[in-house]
């Protein structure tokens, strides 16, 4: 019986372990069924990884200046693409200790890191993170999206085996480090690098290679520029591992992680030529289309000279910002200590986030005042203010400006970072804005433009966009068709008391200086600016004939209304129209037009297209030349005698308007015509005085001692039409008296 027993148990046990083994069978079966299903499913949604090869990621689209130097980009996404031999060996294995240690040995997918993650989570209790190798990012970053789903995840995983068996390990690093975000709209490790050091990846020092292998971790919550601390704790963490991996000394690990994280963001994208490259990014976007000019990485040869355009930068700010000091101080932006429960030690400013450097100008918070002194905040450096970085303001204490708790602008003279301390000065930003544009006269070239103060501030091109009363510096085109007519810079007409008929009564214009010089000549009229005489010129010849002669010069505005104030500026007019149309003038007569660009090719280097010489007969030689005399004379005897501190030929035109909204002067040299416009966006007076030669003309003087300096002058040819050989005498005051005025309509 106990035998019968054991038979009986040993055959349950048989049974049991059949039943068993076929129950694992048939779960294995379903399991596979599923898995193959979920394979052919989901297998179905993937791009075929061959399309790596044809893979291009959007690409930057490139300007360059005429001699060939990057000058600005546009793009949704900066990248600058690399080879592998281009990353440095420092980066190389900042990524692989810090992102996928297995990289060189695993599959695609790392079975051991995943297995060593889920033994972390299970006695930590904490959620698995971590485990993607770089394949699996690369294959999310070109192809998956970062959904957090199963379906995401399992089709990462067979994409990244399969990217794995068709491209080496080289490639698919090289694919990476071109591919990832890395932080303010930078893709890339050569683009990071070139944004937040102003450097090519191969120039990096390891501490900066540190910070950028760090990034993928942290970039989608933190940067450099707006979490440093976050960033720089990252970067050590990636000296340690390289020194525990022995890719680098622990000497080497400990001085750079000793180092501060000093960044020099760059500017190229946006700070030499804003207003520039935008205009050209407009048109060609009506050509091309939006995603063509931003994703495609065109190349852009323009016409923008460096040297030209940093003057022009230099030269409107220095004039917007000296003009505003002339108009006194506007006092502080507000006072924190008036806000309920904020105290000096509490109060933060988003400014203080920004890195410090030299030029920049932040938000300060006044802590203390004495007479001589001011202690002011910023974040985590102070500086002290003296009563001279004041001085401008002509107020003869600091506790007339200032007292504790005010926020007001300073720009940054100096940084000493070990001791955070700075050095500054009280600013104030322009509320008045101005334009320049710079062509050569021979060929059209815009060499310079600056439609503002400040782009981040204001995108308005008040260079190409802004129509503006011209005044004054309208008057060149009468005085072209009285001598295109017959007349000479010699004839005389009078300037005495006129009265013409308009719809609202009598209208009857005034000289600047409201007197009458009786009996004289074109010259003297030109260079006095004189009002009278150019009205009674545009009404001999004909208002009519003066507008198609102003359109011959390029002058397309809508706003050439057929009235005589037409001869002293009422016309809206843009500067760019306004600046090609006087290039006509040293030119014998041509206009070429205007353009920015010279070609544009696409990424692969073949031409789209070919901007050529475009060229215009607008005069005859001898008229332009008796012009040129004409405007010189304004330069030497005239409302624009400042001028004649750039010691060599030169010719140009003030103008003023009505209630002194509008500042211009646009002058010459034998190959470069430079025009100059100040004034408000919402028209109101600039203030007393503030006329062309007093608020343009010291712009344009600026700028052209600059890039006319050590160049030899050049000499305008000589006027055919018969004229006296010296100039009359012409007694202008200082600061265009004479300058015309724009009546009322």
């Amino acid at each position: 019986m106990p035998y019968l027993a054991v038979l009986s148990l040993q055959f349950q046990g048989k049974n049991l372990f059949r039943t068993i083994i076929f129950s694992l069978l048939v779960l294995a079966s379903i399991g596979l069924g599923a898995f193959l299903g979920l394979l052919i499913v989901y297998k179905s949604d993937l791009p075929e990884v061959r399309q790596l090869e044809d893979y291009r990621p959007n690409v930057i689209t490139e300007l360059y200046s005429d001699d060939g130097s990057t000058i600005g980009s546009f793009a949704l996404e900066r990248r600058v693409v690399v080879a592998y031999e281009q990353l440095p060996a420092s980066l190389k294995d900042a990524l692989i200790v810090t992102e996928d240690q297995n990289f060189e040995r695993h599959w695609g997918v790392d079975s051991t890191g995943i297995a060593r993650a889920v033994f972390k989570g299970l006695v930590s209790g904490k959620r698995i993170q971590g485990t993607s190798t770089l394949t699996q990012q690369l294959s999310r970053l070109c192809f998956l999206n970062s959904e957090k789903s199963f379906k995401r995840k399992f089709q990462e995983l067979l994409f990244s085996i399969q990217i794995e068996r068709f491209y080496t390990k080289p490639q698919i690093l090289t694919l990476y480090c071109n591919q990832v975000p890395l932080g303010h709209r930078n893709y890339g490790f050569e683009a990071a690098a070139q944004y937040y050091f102003s450097k090519n990846l191969k120039d990096l020092k390891l501490e900066e290679v540190a910070v950028l292998a760090a990034m993928p971790a942290v970039a989608h919550f933190a940067s450099p520029v707006t979490n440093p601390d976050r960033v720089k704790l990252r970067r050590n963490y990636v000296l340690d591992r390289m020194a525990k991996k022995g890719k680098i000394s622990i000497a080497q690990a400990r001085a750079a992680k000793s180092a501060p994280l000093e960044l020099k963001i760059s500017t190229r994208h946006q700070a030499l030529a804003p207003y520039f490259a935008e205009e050209i990014r407009k048109g060609l976007e009506q050509k091309y289309g939006s995603e063509a000019v931003n994703e495609s990485g065109l190349r852009i040869y323009t016409t923008l000279d460096i040297e030209m355009q940093q003057a022009a930068n230099d030269a409107m700010r220095r004039g917007l910002e000296e003009f505003d000091r002339r108009h006194g101080w506007r006092g502080v932006r507000a006072n924190v200590l008036k806000v309920k429960d904020t105290t000096l030690e509490s109060y933060r400013h988003d400014d203080w986030k920004r890195p410090k450097l030299a030029g920049s100008v932040l938000t300060g918070l006044v802590l203390a005042v004495k007479p001589r002194s001011a202690q002011v905040k910023f974040g985590d450096y102070e500086a002290t203010l003296s009563d001279s970085d004041a001085a401008w303001t002509r107020k003869r204490s600091l506790t007339q400006l200032l007292r504790a708790g005010d926020l007001a602008l300073f720009r940054i003279l100096a940084v000493d970072a070990a001791k955070k301390r700075l050095k500054v000065d009280l600013f104030q930003r322009p509320e008045v804005q101005g334009a320049l544009v710079a062509l050569d006269s021979t060929t059209g070239a815009v060499k310079a433009l600056v439609g503002g103060y400040d782009f981040d501030l204001s995108k308005f091109n008040r260079a190409t966009q802004a129509f503006r009363q011209t005044g004054s510096a309208f008057k060149p085109f009468v005085f072209t068709l009285a001598l295109d007519q017959g007349m000479s810079p010699n004839d005389t007409i009078e300037d005495s008391p006129v009265s013409f008929p308009s719809s609202q009564g009598l209208w009857s214009p005034q000289n600047y200086d409201r007197k009458f010089e009786g009996t004289i000549t074109l010259r003297r009229a030109m260079a006095q600016s004189r009002n009278i005489p150019a009205v009674k010129l545009l009404q001999r010849f004909g208002v009519e004939k003066e507008i198609e002669y102003v359109k011959r010069f390029g002058v397309t505005s809508p706003n050439l209304a057929p009235y005589l104030p037409m001869a002293l500026g009422s016309a809206e007019v843009t500067l760019l129209e306004m600046t090609s149309a006087y290039s006509v003038f040293p030119n014998d007569g041509v206009r070429l037009l205007p353009r920015l660009t010279q070609r544009v090719t696409d990424y692969s280097g073949d031409v789209k297209e070919e901007n050529l010489v475009e060229v215009r007969e607008v005069i005859p030689q001898a008229t332009a030349r008796a012009m040129v005399s004409l405007l010189q004379g304004v330069v030497e005897f005239g409302t624009a005698q400042r001028a004649k501190a750039l010691k060599r030929p030169v010719a140009g035109k003030t103008g003023t308007t009505n209630n002194y909204t509008d500042a211009w002067f646009i002058g010459f040299t034998p190959s470069l015509t430079c025009g100059v416009w100040v004034g408000y966006d919402k028209k109101r007076p600039l203030g007393k005085g503030e006329t062309g030669a007093r608020a343009a003309l010291p712009i344009w003087i600026e700028f052209m001692q600059r890039v006319l300096k050590e160049k030899p002058p050049e000499v305008f040819g000589a006027p055919s039409l018969p004229e006296k050989l010296a100039p009359e005498k012409v007694d202008t005051p200082d600061d265009a008296a004479g300058d015309g005025e724009t009546p009322p309509e």
